[in-house]
């Protein structure tokens, strides 16, 4: 449907174009991209293109180093970029076929290119949204019959993150120092972590900010959600045991929280939406919408250790688990009136499914280190050792087609001697 190929099972399909910062080769300075099979499309050569009757006067948006002054012009401006992509790409439209200089200059081999986060990150958010996930933690921490904690099904449980560690996909992360408490009735000590995990999760960014003191209407939530990445929330487990009492995570997970660097436009996603999973007891009215805004997202975690020829695929599974929707997040996040901003990124929490393949965590994955994990090369996981390299990946499977979000990498390096 594009003159530019797209390989078979590539993720970024004519039907996804998602958008991403990038630098080209030669050229620090970065600039707006859209992602179509193995190239970056840069949006700052062709924005002279964007003549519609919203953006021909907000062409320089194509040239930010950040997306969030394109995503503050709103829905509408969003639906009109991506008309205009979509009409310039096509296979049957020679304004940018058949121009070969310009072709030259606005297409860049992703190969060659850096990519930067998306967005100027001002406020981060992470929920706690897997039903499965929040089960088997309570289950290993306070027994299958006191599971779920007793607010977990009226409301989406969520901390506030720290947004000034957030990092692109390629960024390594450094194994955190800390203190834990190995032994329960022994003072606690200091040193590395030695549960060092991974969590699965999909993030999505505010593109259309609200005002203080005026909560979203449920109605109107997805007027406000832009996109979706990749996360993965970078999570040390023993630090977490000791300080989250009384008031949950700290410094076990702001050592580094990473995303994939391209936003997949909520527009390329609605042909994979699906019902809402079942919510009992039901949410006060204030959460509950009746369209259904669940996405059926594949999702796997990668795992090659440090000088290893072998990946092997730890966990299978899928967006759609979620219990609350993206909507109720957000929906939530502002009932007091708490105001968002253009680029506030709100994360799903961990993703874990039904069967024990599918959960999204070391700690649920091992058990809790009782059940090692073998990779394909022979070596054994309870927790992530040094030099391991994760990389979460997510598609939505069309007809012939994919809509995907890349890939979510880091590597773990030892932590600094103190």
């Amino acid at each position: 449907m594009s003159f530019i190929a797209v390989p078979q099972n590539c993720h970024f399909s004519y039907q996804n174009l998602p958008y991403g910062i990038f630098s080209p080769p030669g050229d620090k300075k970065p600039r707006p991209g859209v992602a179509i099979g193995e190239y970056i499309l840069d949006l700052s050569i062709i924005k002279h293109l964007f003549d519609g009757p919203l953006l021909k006067n907000h062409q320089y948006v194509f040239e930010e180093p950040y997306l969030n002054c394109f995503m503050s012009l709103g829905k509408d401006c969003w639906q009109e970029a991506r008309k205009t992509l979509q009409r310039i790409l096509a296979a049957d439209n020679p304004l940018l076929r058949d121009n070969s200089s310009l072709r030259s200059k606005a297409f860049i081999l992703q190969e060659n290119a850096i990519m930067h986060l998306p967005c100027k990150i001002g406020d981060y958010t992470d929920f706690y949204s897997s039903i499965e996930h929040a089960t088997n933690i309570g289950i290993m921490f306070r027994g299958k019959d006191n599971a779920l904690m007793p607010n977990w099904k009226y409301l989406p449980v969520a901390y506030h993150g720290r947004a000034s560690s957030i990092v692109v996909s390629g960024t390594p992360i450094r194994r955190p120092n800390g203190q834990t408490r190995p032994v329960d009735n022994l003072p606690p000590e200091f040193g590395p972590c030695k549960l060092m995990d991974f969590e699965l999760e999909m993030g999505f960014f505010i593109g259309t900010p609200s005002k203080l003191g005026e909560p979203i209407n449920i109605s109107k939530a997805q007027d406000h959600i832009f996109g979706m990445v990749l996360m993965n929330d970078w999570s040390a487990r023993d630090i977490q045991r000791w300080e989250y009492v009384p008031l949950g995570p700290f410094l076990s997970k702001n050592l580094g929280t990473t995303i994939s660097p391209w936003i997949v436009p909520m527009e390329a996603l609605q042909p994979f939406i699906c019902e809402n999973v079942h919510q009992d007891p039901a949410p006060f009215p204030y959460l509950q919408h009746s369209d259904a805004y669940n996405f059926d997202i594949h999702l796997e975690v990668l795992l090659r250790p440090e000088n290893s020829k072998e990946t092997s695929v730890i966990s299978r599974s899928n967006f759609k688990n979620m219990y609350w929707s993206m909507k109720q997040q957000l929906v939530h996040h502002t009932v007091t009136g708490c105001n968002m901003n253009v680029g506030d990124l709100l994360a799903s929490g961990t993703i874990s499914g039904k069967s024990p393949d599918s959960y999204g965590s070391m700690l649920e994955l091992s058990w809790k280190g009782t059940k090692p994990i073998t990779l394909l090369d022979g070596q054994i996981r309870k927790f992530l050792q040094d030099g391991d390299e994760v990389t979460l990946t997510g598609y939505c499977q069309g007809d012939g087609y994919r809509v995907g979000f890349g890939t979510c990498t880091g590597k773990l390096l030892p932590a600094l001697q103190f």
